[in-house]
């Protein structure tokens, strides 16, 4: 018979492995998960109606820009569509009579850089009366 003491070890649990585990799982469901990118910020773009607008005493100087991006001042169509050129055209045709309306028409597929650049030299010459045309909403439906 063995009378001697046994001591009894403590079961001991390595979790070592189970964290390396853990932190691969974790790597891989970051790296799959695809992030969605809402905006936060809604707009509502307006819309024109068909509403007729009174006709004005003096015949508004109609800026058109095409689908291409090339511009017309009235009839005459601009060597090309630099901010210099368009601002050079608005010097010689109108001079100092800021207060004289101009239309801009824009084609529905002009780049925006263009629209943006007529509007910017009209400003910084210092017209002040400047419309945007658009068509009518058809409601009839």
């Amino acid at each position: 018979m063995n009378l001697r003491n046994q001591t009894k070890d403590e079961p001991e649990i390595n979790i070592t492995s189970l964290i390396d585990i853990v932190f691969l799982l974790l790597i891989f469901f970051m790296v799959s998960t695809t992030f969605d990118r809402q905006s936060t910020l809604e707009i509502t773009l307006p819309e024109a109606s068909a509403n007729v607008i009174e006709q004005q005493e003096t015949v508004p100087v109609e800026l058109i820009i095409d689908a291409g991006g090339r511009m017309f001042l009235g009839n005459n169509a601009l060597i090309d569509s630099r901010r210099e050129t368009l601002s050079a055209a608005l010097e010689s045709a109108y001079g100092d009579k800021l207060d004289q309306a101009i239309t801009l028409r824009a084609d529905a597929q002009t780049p925006h850089h263009y629209v943006v650049l007529a509007m910017d030299v009209m400003a910084q010459l210092g017209f002040v009366n400047l419309s945007i045309a658009t068509t009518p909403i058809d409601t009839a439906e």
